[in-house]
């Protein structure tokens, strides 16, 4: 979507991402930013890159009242296998699709990691 939003909280309590801190908001110029540095290999923390897995559960649909809006809620364990070990991030996604033109986009991700209070070596590449 156009007007997209990722956002990955900084505290347990997910404020508001434009008051508080967060792991990361950005918006779809900084997105397409992050993929063009993965794509051109100028993504320095990816030098070697990253391998992972990804598990995804429990998903669940919800409508809205507007039938041009779906909410999407689903759990998610990543493992990342680096140079200097493997480390596991986990929690649970939330989405929020609107449908243009008959597709379905993305216009928000929130990505909220059940320790996304501690030190977390730059998970944004990952998730």
């Amino acid at each position: 979507s156009p007007e997209c939003i990722y956002w990955v909280p900084g505290t347990p309590e997910r404020g508001d991402p434009r008051r508080e801190i967060a792991v990361s908001f950005d918006d779809r110029r900084r997105m397409e930013d992050r993929i063009y540095r993965l794509r051109t290999g100028y993504a320095w923390s990816q030098a070697p890159k990253s391998r992972t897995v990804r598990m995804i559960s429990n998903v669940e649909v919800f409508a809205t009242s507007e039938s041009a809006f779906r909410m999407v809620r689903s759990n998610f364990l990543i493992s990342e296998f680096r140079v200097d070990g493997t480390r596991f991030l986990s929690g649970w996604c939330g989405h929020r699709f609107v449908e243009r033109a008959g597709r379905w986009e993305i216009q928000v991700r929130q990505v909220n990691l059940i320790d996304c209070d501690r030190n977390l070596r730059n998970p944004s590449i990952v998730l």
